[in-house]
């Protein structure tokens, strides 16, 4: 069963783009849609808030993104989202 999760990264001084500019430029997104079982993962800029970006994160299912979550890479966003000081609300769908 596919799981679909809405992460709105907030922060200030448009910290929140710098960070999904980073993934983009330094190919983290690219590798995160190649790893097995993800289906979608694609930023966002709400019109209304140029202080967040969206990000819409779907896999497979929960083993896809267990494996997800266990990989290198978690620890490359993790040290990101420090870097750029970000705020997180998560959105949960299956």
């Amino acid at each position: 069963m596919a799981i679909t999760i809405n992460i709105y990264y907030s922060g200030i001084n448009d910290q929140a783009r710098k960070f999904a500019e980073e993934m983009v430029n330094q190919g983290i997104v690219d590798r995160i849609r190649a790893r097995s079982g993800n289906l979608k993962y694609e930023y966002f800029f709400p019109l209304n808030d140029s202080q967040t970006v969206l990000l819409i994160d779907s896999w497979e299912d929960q083993a896809a993104l267990d494996k997800h979550h266990e990989s290198e890479i978690m620890n490359e966003i993790i040290r990101l989202r420090e870097k750029y000081e970000l705020h997180m609300k998560v959105e949960r769908y299956i």
